[in-house]
């Protein structure tokens, strides 16, 4: 590997606002924040939305879209512009 062109990987927690699960792993990302572990060193914190902690993929639970109510709801509001094709 040639010098000087890589970026730099560090120890980096990333945290999921929604379940408060953290990930311990290397990466190149700059945080601004910084969290201590229970190990009692401190490192840099990247918070992330989603997570395999709280992302019902993974975590086997579903959610169900109303989209009939969304097209009927959306008709109300704008009405149907457009004509109804057989």
């Amino acid at each position: 590997m040639r010098p000087g062109i890589h970026p730099v990987s560090r120890p980096v927690v990333f945290r999921d606002r929604a379940s408060g699960f953290e990930l311990l792993t290397r990466s190149t990302l700059d945080a601004a924040r910084t969290v201590e572990r229970a190990d009692g060193s401190t490192y840099p914190v990247v918070d992330v939305e989603v997570s395999s902690a709280s992302h019902p993929f993974y975590t086997g639970t579903s959610r169900v879209m109303d989209t009939a109510g969304r097209v009927e709801r959306f008709e109300r509001r704008y009405g149907r512009t457009a004509p109804v094709r057989p």
